[in-house]
């Protein structure tokens, strides 16, 4: 299970890097399409990992151990 998770982990971060990297060629891109992507990258690029730490947060709270 802990394997599992560590593989879960890195996936995640390359998936993240990955999101990361398109956010960076579409800001130095000039074409008016991907100037509206950049926008919706930026957006992803601030939210998830919100998302994701309240998502943690919550399992946390939800499944405490007494």
């Amino acid at each position: 299970m802990k394997s599992l998770k560590r593989i879960g982990a890195i996936i995640a971060l390359i998936l993240w890097a990955v999101l990361l990297i398109m956010t960076l060629v579409t800001a130095i891109s000039t074409n008016e399409t991907l100037h509206s992507w950049f926008f919706g990258l930026l957006f992803t690029d601030i939210v998830l990992p919100v998302v994701l730490y309240a998502m943690i947060l919550a399992y946390r709270v939800l499944h405490r151990e007494s």
